[in-house]
């Protein structure tokens, strides 16, 4: 089994985890002092959580409905406080596969995520920096925020093509191409 498909697999894993867990409606609804900072930290009653273990154990039951976040188990439906996405794509790398190329990011819980149709890229321009602000899809309306450093390492694997008569920069992963946006003169 190839490096992609071992990824892959993982990745269909944890998503017929999710689609089970999506089944929860739980009647105990309310709130929790829980807040994930910008950077993907998470923090409760206003300290840091200090052990990964339980980030990830957090990270397995969020749930994002509309612009709100809940952690969600069979028992209780828990509003948090997302600063912007919840995780952090802090590692990106092209893996050739058969002649076919994809782009997988790593965030910071170690969540592996190979760029393809259903797991996209958005790129929103910071209204006071007018910076880009790049998200990557993960699962049900969840999105990691790319890292500055893994922006620009997706942006040493793009090429450029004509969008509308413009120049832009693009990349392919999975047989797909995602634009990354126009090159200014």
């Amino acid at each position: 089994m190839s490096e992609l498909d071992q990824i892959l697999a993982s990745i269909k894993s944890a998503e017929a985890t999710q689609a089970a867990r999506r089944e929860w409606d739980p009647q105990n609804r309310g709130e929790i002092d829980i807040r994930i900072a910008t950077d993907g930290s998470w923090h409760h009653e206003g300290r840091r959580f200090q052990r990964e273990s339980m980030v990830k154990l957090f990270a397995g039951i969020l749930r994002r409905e509309q612009d709100e976040y809940y952690l969600v188990t069979p028992a209780e439906r828990l509003r948090i406080e997302v600063e912007d996405a919840p995780f952090v794509a802090v590692l990106v790398e092209q893996i050739e596969d058969n002649g076919m190329p994809a782009i997988v990011f790593t965030t910071n819980i170690g969540e592996r995520i190979v760029v393809d149709q259903a797991h996209g890229l958005r790129i929103d321009i910071d209204a006071d920096t007018q910076e880009p602000r790049p998200y990557v899809h993960l699962r049900d309306g969840l999105e990691a925020l790319i890292s500055r450093s893994a922006f620009f390492d997706l942006l040493n694997l793009a090429y450029e093509i004509e969008c509308n008569g413009a120049a832009c920069l693009a990349i392919t992963s999975m047989g797909q191409e995602f634009k990354l946006g126009t090159i200014d003169d």
